[in-house]
């Protein structure tokens, strides 16, 4: 399945829209102000709260927390890679995933331990906002993939501040 997730524009807090590939919107990713730690909430549209992502305080490299329906996934840059950069998604279970890639351009792929593709991003450079395509195999999570690149974005943000 397609995704396309779009910065909102003219708002508090890094927030975000995601359609879906006929062009419904599915999600709402709601960046807090004024919290210690950064914090966004993966909202349906009905505004159920499907995931937390919080950042970890006290933890070497950037580490993030997703929270969905109570089982952790942990998304951490990975500081000893060479020529490149690169993010490991650990996952509830067996079969963690890797992003890799070329995140200055912001073309990256998630790769399970079995070396196979279940998702793809890719930003669109023409738009004035941050947009990002998504794209992600059948039966893997969307929530779990496109909080990952939510986290992603913001590292890459991070460092460039």
């Amino acid at each position: 399945m397609r995704y396309t997730m779009k910065q909102k524009m003219l708002c508090l807090g890094d927030d975000y829209y995601v359609k879906d590939e006929h062009g419904d919107e599915v999600y709402y990713i709601d960046g807090k102000i004024f919290t210690i730690r950064d914090t966004f909430h993966v909202n349906d549209m009905k505004g159920n709260r499907l995931a937390k992502i919080q950042k970890k305080i006290l933890s070497i490299g950037s580490t993030y927390v997703v929270d969905i329906g109570g089982k952790e996934t942990i998304v951490h840059k990975n500081l000893l890679t060479f020529f490149r950069c690169s993010y490991s998604v650990d996952v509830p279970g067996p079969n963690d995933i890797k992003a890799q890639g070329n995140f200055f351009d912001f073309e990256y792929e998630f790769v399970n331990d079995d070396g196979d593709r279940v998702a793809e991003v890719s930003k669109r450079w023409v738009t004035i906002r941050d947009t990002y395509c998504i794209d992600v195999a059948d039966g893997v999570d969307p929530v779990m993939v496109i909080s990952a690149a939510v986290v992603i974005d913001q590292c890459c943000h991070e460092e460039r501040d």
